[in-house]
């Protein structure tokens, strides 16, 4: 994991979508979630860590000049990288097509950059981010798998063609590192940055009963 730091409790996710903030609520955190006008797409020659990195600090970036100052943001932005080539949402089942072919019996990395900003427990402004990588192996898939799974819809709005969480998880036969990652939000790391630079903790953070 590659980890930068550069320095209210307003909890505010820069994301649309309905997996992060499920897992948000799932942590007990309290939060508003705005969705950010931000373009997604590579440049020459860009690396996907750095991609993601950029792209999930332009999110939290864009959503800040959205909310109130004292608030604290959570951008992220999640690739399936196979050997060096950045696979985002399919644009239509041909794409989603040839993604789960390449995918077919490879290991191939999920990549998210996260990028938090705001005001710290000590008051300083601060934007912290932070990138995690999980290995992930599929299985062979029969064309005919990925033909019923194109069917399904699913594969339209995932990055890579594939949601571990749905229909795809017989497709994954090992994973390597944070399975919260392969989803869209590694919530350890996430975690414990909300917790150790900006002083906000979900609710199990509290005493028993809270």
């Amino acid at each position: 994991m590659d980890k930068s730091c550069s320095g209210s409790r307003h909890l505010v996710l820069a994301s649309a979508s309905p997996r992060r903030r499920g897992y948000l609520h799932q942590l007990g955190y309290d939060f508003e979630a705005v969705t950010p006008q931000t373009e997604e797409k590579p440049r020459d020659g860009e690396a996907p860590e750095g991609y993601v990195l950029r792209n999930a600090r332009e999110k939290s970036a864009d959503v800040a000049g959205k909310v109130p100052p004292q608030a604290v943001v959570v951008a992220a932005d999640t690739v399936v990288v196979l050997r060096g080539r950045i696979m985002e949402k399919p644009a239509g089942a041909e794409g989603a097509r040839e993604m789960l072919r390449s995918l077919s019996g490879q290991v191939h990395q999920v990549i998210t950059g996260v990028c938090v900003r705001g005001r710290g427990a000590d008051g300083a402004e601060k934007v912290c981010s932070f990138a995690v990588t999980t290995d992930v192996e599929f299985k062979a898939l029969p064309d005919e798998e990925i033909e019923a799974y194109i069917a399904s819809g699913e594969p339209m709005d995932k990055a890579g063609a594939y949601a571990i969480q749905g229909r795809a998880a017989y497709m994954i036969r090992r994973i390597s590192g944070s399975y919260t990652n392969v989803v869209g939000l590694p919530l350890t790391e996430l975690e414990e940055t909300l917790s150790r630079e900006f002083g906000v903790k979900p609710t199990f953070h509290g005493p028993a009963g809270a």
